[in-house]
Parts: structure tokens; sequence; C-alpha cells
């Protein structure tokens, strides 16, 4: 019987238990031995029918996974060439505020500092936002791939009568004929051939406190005269 490596995963006694059981054995069978009839399933259970699936390369090959990489990585690129446009910015400004250290007081020299600093960390929280809304953005795409792709593996499923459907990553050892994951292509990719993602705004990130609202003056009330 052909079988494939896979990762670790729980229900693997169970598993090898089935498999010498459909296969005749992992062992060796002696030849002059009749192999015993299965045993009926007990309390009148449907048989064990298996399937599995190899979703991390749907996920990898499927024609919408390709097309919302490309998508991704372009956006990436725009953001990165943005973020390097602001970047030189800043070192033009780091550069002309040293060259302006000896003529500037040291309380203007400060102020300068500090402002360049909010600028340096206003650069930073832009590329986490950015960061951010890339990876959900990218979640948000991968999610509809997958429930697509869930829809056709029930589908499978229920037209083999399969009732335990196990991702290829979580076994050990497997018969390559319970392996559905080039149907499930085929299928996901004529259900979904292209996606175009939905990419997510970056969350602006205007940290500047706003200036003190003065303390609204309040008028002395005159003692009230005493009556003569």
């Amino acid at each position: 019987m052909l079988v494939r490596r896979a990762g670790f995963a729980p229900l693997t006694l169970i598993l090898l238990i089935f498999l010498a059981a459909v296969g005749g054995g992992l062992g060796v069978a002696r030849a002059q031995q009749t192999p015993p009839a299965p045993a009926p399933a007990p309390g009148g259970q449907p048989p064990l029918t298996i399937m599995v699936v190899d979703v991390q390369a749907l996920l990898q090959n499927s024609k919408s996974a390709k097309m919302v990489r490309q998508q991704i990585e372009q956006k990436r690129a725009e953001y990165a060439k943005e973020i390097s446009h602001q970047e030189e910015g800043l070192r033009q400004e780091r550069d002309a505020l040293q060259r302006q250290q000896a003529s500037l007081s040291a309380d203007a020299l400060n102020q300068k500092g500090r402002e360049f600093q909010q600028k340096v960390n206003d650069l930073d929280r832009n590329v986490q936002s950015k960061r951010q809304a890339l990876e959900r953005s990218n979640a948000e795409a991968l999610e509809k791939i997958q429930e697509v792709m869930l829809k056709i593996i029930t589908d499978i499923a229920k037209d083999r009568k399969a009732n335990l459907v196990f991702q290829r990553s979580e076994l050990v050892l497997f018969d390559q004929n319970f392996d559905v994951t080039d149907e499930v292509l085929r299928k996901l990719d004529e259900q979904l051939p292209t996606l175009t993602v939905n990419f997510v705004a970056p969350v602006a990130n205007n940290t500047t406190p706003p200036a003190a609202q003065p303390a609204a003056a309040t008028t002395a009330q005159p003692a009230p005269k005493k009556k003569k």
C-alpha cells in the first residue's frame, strides 16, 4: 500500500489501526492464513470513511490565492516606496538640523529636536499601521477562499459518504487514495478563479495632543454691602 508522510497529529493510533484493517495490515501476513472477515460495526454504526485535504497546498496553489498574493505584494511595494520617500525626507531634515547646531540657541535647538523626533515617531506608527492593514486585508481575502473551500470539501464528503476529514498536516501516515486535494483544487479554481482584495485603509495615527484650553477666568463677586 502506498503511503505518504506528513506532520505529527493526534488520533495516529486510530488511523493506523484503520489502515491495517483496510489494507490487510502494515506487517507481513502469513501466506497460509486466510484474512478474517471484517467485523460488523457495533450498534449498526456506519463504516468509517476518511478524507484527507492539504489545506496549505490549496492556499498556495489555487488561482484565487495566487491572485491575492500578487495584489498584496503590489500594495506592499507601494507602501515601501512611500515610506522610503518619507525616510529620505527625514534624513535630509536631520542633516540640516545638525548643520544648524552652531547657529541655534539651546532652546531653539531643543525645540527643533523635539519636532524632529515627533516626525520620526509618526513615521514609525505609519509603518506599523500599514503593516497591520496589509495583514488584515490578506486575512480577509484568505477567509473568503476558505469559505468556498469548506463548502467544496463538505459537498465531496457528502458524495463519498465520508464521516471523518483530516488536514494533511495532522497525519503521520495515510493512503493517498484518501487524499482529495486535487479534486478540491479543481473545483475551487472553477468556482473562485479570481478574487479582488478589499484593502483596509491604514489607521491614522495622529497622537499629537490638542492644545490646552485656557481656564475660564472667574470674576470675583463683590461682597454684599451691609445695610446701615
